[in-house]
């Protein structure tokens, strides 16, 4: 089942006197994985757990995961008040010993360490299991929606691929033509050279320059190619496997070769008409796979 990078996914959860736990998590796509973590400083020393819940349950993609609190965890702090008072007296003596007459800005305190308290009687346990049950939720609402756009880009890569599969069987087919045109081209243009000069035609050198003719034009084996290589573009979209997009990717990269290959080797102008639409299938894929997980 193919599943997008693109998708989002929220939840919420109560973690007590402490609080609301909001998760939101937005996807986009990219190479690899590539995880963004937004917590609130009271929530900081969390973040190494939220972190390994996203990458167990993450494939690849830019993901930004935002963590809100409400109440008690949405910033409320106790000041130490001895500890400040301590520290501001330190100041005051070190202004008199160094600069009698200059003012102690109470700035200076924020420059103190542990100055500012989480409320005592905080427990980390509860909020630990809260944010961890925010996110699996908001992961789990993700992935429903990288599902359902995985759905809506399988239906449009299976429209491009319809119509390369219909391009590849239009050039088999006019592949016996091909040679026909050829030898009765060749045949006239020579009879008419013999002619000028009253000479016979050599039926064995007319077959023969026909059978190099085709030969150097041959594409039945790059057309073979490209019908595996998309049989195997529809297994892996029905595959429960993981990692599509970059197998899809590598297989539309062998198509891309194999269609070049065919530009280059047929001389029939109809043909190559019907290879300019087929490069154009092969991008339109890839450009969507590109957003396959």
């Amino acid at each position: 089942m193919l599943r997008s990078m693109t998708g989002y996914g929220a939840a919420e959860a109560e973690a007590g006197d402490a609080g609301r736990l909001s998760v939101d998590v937005r996807s986009v796509n990219h190479r690899y994985l590539d995880l963004r973590l937004k917590l609130p400083p009271s929530l900081q020393e969390h973040a190494g757990a939220v972190e390994a819940l996203a990458r167990k349950r993450l494939g690849r993609g830019r993901v930004e995961l935002s963590v809100r609190a409400e109440g008690a965890l949405a910033g409320a702090v106790h000041l130490d008040l001895e500890r400040a008072r301590s520290a501001f007296r330190q100041l005051e003596r070190l202004r008199d010993e160094l600069a009698p007459d200059a003012p102690v800005p109470l700035s200076l305190l924020g420059t103190v360490p542990d100055l500012f308290q989480k409320p005592s009687g905080a427990d980390g346990a509860p909020i630990r299991e809260a944010l961890k049950q925010a996110t699996r939720a908001a992961l789990a609402a993700l992935e429903d929606m990288r599902r359902r756009e995985g759905a809506a880009l399988r239906s449009d890569l299976e429209a491009h691929l319809d119509g390369l599969e219909a391009r590849v069987a239009q050039i088999a087919e006019a592949l016996p033509e091909l040679g026909k045109a050829h030898r009765a081209r060749l045949r006239e243009r020579l009879e008419r050279l013999l002619a000028e000069r009253e000479l016979p035609l050599d039926s064995g050198r007319l077959e023969h320059e026909v059978a190099v003719f085709l030969e150097k034009s041959d594409v039945s084996e790059e057309l073979a190619r490209l019908g595996s290589h998309a049989a195997q573009f529809r297994d892996l979209m029905a595959s429960e496997a993981p990692a599509h997009g970059r197998r899809l990717d590598f297989l539309l990269q062998e198509m891309a070769r194999e269609v070049n290959t065919l530009g280059a080797k047929t001389p029939s102008a109809e043909i190559t008409r019907v290879v300019v639409e087929l490069k154009a299938d092969v991008e339109r894929l890839r450009e969507q796979v590109q957003n396959v997980l």
